[in-house]
């Protein structure tokens, strides 16, 4: 009998422990941004310059994560004629070559149905999705969704969390836990010791722990990786970047440099 195809949490577990990095590099990616061609360019460069997952973001009307970067490039998108089907299909393009996370607010989850949601993800072959507004208390139906079609529910967690929730929500993490370093949006920031908060999610969970929000420059990509982190999210300054019609793959290689030093 042929083997079943690897789950999405499979595939993630798999690109962190094969990065050959000291943590895996994550790029964010707007789909859409700054047109469904320019993202599909974008994503191209992302796995020609090193990166080991691919998280995508699907352009919303009211991103309360994001900083205004990342808000901009998704309003952009949307005045662009990006539609989460088109989005969905410039991730699975991108799915052939690496694990794809998508990240979206829980309204476009719930307009379809979470157990619609996951299937279409799964269907192309997405390997998983981190809803940041969907709350610990009122996830168990797209989890199971989720875990139904083989996809890894990504979890959040901040600096603020209690210890008691991070446990809590680290015991229910697919894939990996979104560790996010600072409190506030997205957005590229200076200075900030990442040692104490990775050691609490780590402590927390079996998956990999990934930090996110902040993470503008290779040199602080490689402190995450110092304070243990297991990966490394960089969206801001690379969704800046393809806007300004900068050279992504060499900045993506850059951060790949950084980890693997």
């Amino acid at each position: 009998m042929p083997e079943a195809p690897a789950t999405g949490a499979q595939r993630i577990a798999g690109a962190f422990a094969g990065s050959g990095k000291r943590a895996a590099l994550m790029p964010y990616l707007m789909g859409g941004y700054p047109t469904l061609a320019g993202s599909r360019a974008v994503a191209a460069a992302y796995a020609a310059g090193g990166a080991d997952l691919v998280e995508l973001g699907v352009p919303f009307s009211d991103p309360l994560a994001d900083g205004p970067v990342i808000h901009a490039a998704g309003t952009e998108a949307l005045r662009a004629g990006a539609t989460v089907d088109a989005v969905l299909d410039v991730g699975a393009e991108l799915g052939e070559r690496l694990p794809v996370v998508v990240m979206c607010y829980a309204n476009i989850v719930l307009a379809r149905g979470a157990d619609a949601f996951a299937r279409a993800l799964a269907e192309r072959g997405l390997s998983g999705l981190i809803v940041p507004d969907l709350p610990f208390e009122e996830a168990p139906a797209t989890l199971a969704a989720c875990d139904a079609a083989g996809v890894a529910l990504v979890p959040l967690v901040a600096p603020t969390t209690p210890d008691e929730r991070l446990r809590a929500i680290g015991e229910r993490a697919r894939g990996f836990l979104y560790t996010v370093s600072v409190a506030g949006t997205t957005g590229e920031r200076a200075g900030g010791d990442f040692g104490p908060l990775v050691a609490r999610a780590k402590a927390s969970t079996d998956v990999p722990v990934a930090v996110g929000f902040g993470i503008g420059t290779p040199q602080r990509g490689a402190e995450a990786a110092d304070a243990g982190a297991d990966g490394v999210i960089v969206g801001s300054r690379l969704v800046r970047a393809a806007g300004a019609g900068e050279d992504v793959e060499a900045l993506v290689r850059s951060f790949a440099d950084a980890l693997t030093r």
